[in-house]
């Protein structure tokens, strides 16, 4: 079953193209996107939000049509979250704060109903729940590859799901990475996903033992499991690596889940990272 594009957001994008375009470029912009039809008649809006409805009912991906018709707004710099404009003292136009409100609107919308758009023009489902927490914590820190990757992982899913797993992984040797550079920890010599993990969680101190209550035991355990089993992963049955006799079926439940689990392994370790360096400024 197709998944439409949810009526609010429908209205939205529709008034904010129309605000943004001619009607030359809006009917460009449509049809770039493969839109279905020939550009309706009528006013701008009424133009748009006509060829959106149309796209819901005659297009077989409703979400990849909407996705390469914001992409450009989506993405452009003055509406990123840590935007700061800076112009000799004087004020940011009044055009730059009114789009980068109309895109937040877009993220809400979208995200009511279980939506979120990632780069390259795609819009995504299929409870990725964890990845927000995450992108709170990674705001603001020098993380871009985890944004490529978990993009990428997104992206691939479905139609990749190899590349997917490898994706996954790669976001937890980020993550760790940044740990050991910024806290001037040794890098391991071999650096694959095991051995970073294993300077980070001793760094942390993440040592089932040192927990008393056991069932936080056996989740901490659980984590040490989860991090083998997508490296292991990765290495056998992924894009990173060539296949041997075994040949791995992996489909996209498969590789979902190894983002899922990814994605909740790096927000723990990020937040125990927060908590410590809290600690640590208070007590100097």
């Amino acid at each position: 079953m197709k998944k439409l594009i949810p009526a609010p957001v429908l209205s939205l994008v529709a008034d904010f193209v129309a605000d943004q375009e001619t009607h030359a470029s809006l009917d460009s912009l449509f049809t770039y996107a493969e839109a279905p039809g020939d550009p309706p008649p009528g006013s701008k809006p009424v133009k748009a939000l006509t060829w959106l409805r149309a796209t819901n009912k005659d297009h077989p991906e409703p979400l990849s049509v909407l996705g390469r018709i914001i992409h450009q707004y989506m993405e452009a710099p003055e509406v990123a979250q840590d935007y700061k404009f800076d112009d000799l003292g004087g004020d940011e136009p009044e055009w730059s704060v009114k789009k980068r409100e109309t895109v937040r609107r877009i993220e809400a919308a979208l995200a009511k109903y279980g939506l979120q758009y990632r780069m390259g023009g795609h819009i995504t489902d299929g409870g990725m729940a964890p990845s927000k927490t995450l992108g709170e914590l990674i705001h603001g820190r020098d993380m871009p590859a985890i944004h490529r990757e978990f993009d990428r992982a997104m992206e691939s899913v479905e139609a990749k799901p190899r590349d997917a797993v490898s994706a996954a992984a790669n976001v937890l040797e980020s993550v760790f990475k940044v740990y050991i550079e910024d806290n001037a920890l040794t890098m391991p010599d071999k650096q694959d996903l095991q051995p970073v993990f294993k300077v980070v969680r001793a760094h942390l101190g993440l040592d089932p033992a040192s927990v008393e209550d056991q069932d936080l035991q056996r989740i901490i355990t659980g984590l040490f499991s989860v991090v083998d089993g997508i490296g292991a992963l990765r290495t056998h049955a992924s894009s990173a690596h060539s296949e041997g006799r075994k040949s791995y079926k992996l489909e996209p439940r498969h590789a979902r889940l190894a983002i899922n689990a990814a994605h909740s392994v790096a927000t723990f370790i990020l937040e125990t990272w927060d908590k410590r360096a809290t600690a640590q400024r208070s007590t100097t």
